[in-house]
């Protein structure tokens, strides 16, 4: 006969207010980051779920009308810097307000986007942030219904109620590809993002608008789909290289990660960069100032952008009846050396 297992009871904080000594609503206040305990009563009563390892349960507490004090971070992964740089400003400003981060991953599947913003709607979070949506339209009716505080991060949201951050895309392409222009370049190529992404459509609208201004007919043959990561790009530039006649002089690649993959493909065929093409990529992310050679890109201000959207969003927790705005943040051409004047 197998011995019986030990049953383990679940600490309340009926146990935690018999430990330190205090009333269980004082247990209470201090789990909900009152304000009304002293630092003292407050510091035994951490001692004591510490000594019994008590664990909150944020679902639990936020039904019962308190804040988890915990934000909902969806992305679609940890691998892209953009992400990364993104995320840190999360992290800050969260550090600052006293607030825990739950992050989740997509992984570019839009089965699972639906349903994390969906489990997080039922109060696992006192808000949520989503960068680069995929398909918000599936499930945004569903989280404006739910009164859950949320910001979209790198996309701008069709309706109203939508609290978003973004950075000009428009006139960081457009300026992007006048620099190509203003050096002399006419066969200037673009590698494109995924085509559900806004920030690809504003991006390939700031390419033709320049072009267009500078009396170039925009090529369809010369704009090539991509993915925004390094692979893609490396892809991309080979078709435009291997079969595109004449090649393109220049590439406007909509991200960093791209335009590192359209110099491995240059490269890989013996070109020189940027005697022999010029490229510019789209984020300046952390290695873009430390390839060689540096890499002239449109930097958008990716930690602020994830500091901003997080105290937008702590503000629409602790004031519900705000109106959720619209911020656009600046985007700045950084020349560096992977771009030069076309030789005649």
């Amino acid at each position: 006969m197998g011995r019986k297992k030990k049953e383990i009871k679940d600490v309340t904080i009926i146990d935690v207010a018999k430990e330190a000594k205090v009333s269980h609503a004082t247990v209470s206040r201090v789990i909900n980051d009152r304000n009304n305990v002293r630092p003292a009563t407050r510091e035994r009563v951490l001692a004591a779920m510490d000594k019994l390892g008590y664990q909150v349960n944020v679902q639990a507490r936020t039904l019962a009308g308190g804040r988890s004090k915990v934000i909902g971070l969806l992305v679609h992964g940890l691998g892209n810097p953009y992400t990364g740089e993104v995320t840190s400003g999360i992290d800050e400003a969260c550090n600052e307000a006293n607030y825990n981060m739950m992050l989740y991953t997509t992984h570019r599947q839009i089965s699972k986007e639906v349903d994390f913003v969906n489990f997080m709607v039922k109060g696992t979070c006192d808000g949520l942030l989503i960068v680069l949506p995929q398909s918000p339209d599936r499930y945004l009716t569903h989280l404006r219904k739910s009164g859950l505080p949320y910001v979209l991060v790198d996309h701008r949201g069709e309706d109203e109620r939508d609290a978003s951050i973004i950075c000009n895309n428009v006139k960081g392409a457009y300026k992007a590809v006048e620099h190509l222009l203003q050096l002399g370049h006419r066969r200037i190529a673009c590698i494109s993002g995924t085509s559900e992404s806004h920030s690809t459509q504003e991006r390939l609208q700031g390419y033709r608008q320049a072009l267009t201004e500078y009396g170039i007919t925009v090529d369809p043959s010369l704009i090539v789909d991509g993915d925004f990561m390094q692979l893609g790009g490396f892809q991309a530039m080979s078709h435009l290289l291997d079969n595109v006649t004449p090649r393109p002089t220049a590439v406007f690649a909509l991200s960093d990660l791209m335009a590192l993959g359209c110099l491995d493909a240059a490269r890989e065929r013996g070109l020189k960069v940027p005697d022999d093409l010029s490229v510019v990529g789209f984020d300046d992310i952390p290695q873009a100032g430390y390839l060689r050679p540096p890499l002239t890109t449109v930097h958008q201000p990716m930690v602020e952008m994830g500091r901003f959207a997080t105290r937008m969003l702590l503000d629409y927790i602790a004031q519900p009846d705000l109106l959720p705005q619209k911020v656009e943040l600046p985007t700045k051409l950084i020349v560096r050396a992977t771009t030069q004047q076309l030789n005649p």
